[in-house]
């Protein structure tokens, strides 16, 4: 492991295996360590029906919990631009509370070439002092908003139309705020009906709170060999 450490506001940044980022804050990586891009494939599109869903055209929203490295959204964007339809619409909505720099974002999406298109555009558009709502026009069908605010205020104030949610804080037992049983209220009162989540979070805890708040839970297999994910629908 490497011991290049960079500060990020409130958030340390410590760089293990070359470009892998860790949080000292929470003592975690920021994506899984055997691929980070096949997992977002794994637990966060198919665990939301992705992309068949959006064969049926439309507009189309999606909100994330934790932005880190924008490896959700580079690999859900190249995914878009492959399946979508004329006139279709992708808003991707993601709440951030630690948002890091153009140059960390790069060095952490550098690692998957399939991906270099979102990238660099990704960075290019990347405000120098990323705080308060970022609105990034990706492409003319497609939209980021990052939401610099502790999660629960920013979804609470989010508008109630999200079709899909990508749940991806940092380890449940390491960041547990992000698991709240009023933050997944606040995820399932702005979910549409028929709406869904997936996670790679599989914590008993997590599982009730997200059952208290409404969702239909489903348990599937993990990827890279964790046991266990979770995905379900409202």
């Amino acid at each position: 492991m490497s011991d290049d450490i960079s500060e990020n506001g409130d958030k340390g940044l410590q760089w293990h295996e070359g470009d892998m980022p860790f949080s000292t804050q929470f003592g975690d990586h920021f994506y899984c360590r055997s691929d980070g891009r096949l997992e977002c494939g794994h637990v966060f599109l198919a665990g939301n029906g992705l992309p068949d869903r959006w064969q049926a055209g439309g507009d189309f929203r999606i909100g994330e919990l934790g932005f880190g490295t924008g490896l959700n959204f580079c690999e859900t964007w190249r995914q878009w631009k492959l399946q979508r339809c004329p006139g279709s619409t992708l808003h991707f909505v993601s709440f951030e509370l630690y948002p890091m720099q153009a140059q960390e974002l790069d060095r952490a999406l550098s690692h998957w070439p399939e991906i270099n298109a979102e990238r660099q555009a990704l960075t290019a558009a990347w405000p120098a002092a990323p705080q308060g709502r970022l609105e990034i026009a990706a492409d003319a069908q497609t939209r980021l908003t990052v939401v610099v605010d502790p999660a629960l205020e920013g979804v609470m104030a989010a508008p109630a139309q999200f079709d899909s949610w990508f749940l991806d804080g940092f380890a449940p037992s390491r960041n547990p705020d992000m698991w709240s049983p009023e933050l997944m209220q606040a995820v399932y009162d702005r979910t549409v009906e028929g709406g869904s989540f997936a996670t790679y979070a599989a914590a008993g805890f997590v599982r009730r709170n997200l059952q208290a708040a409404g969702f239909t839970v489903e348990r599937r297999s993990g990827f890279a060999g964790k046991r266990e994910m979770l995905c379900g629908r409202k």
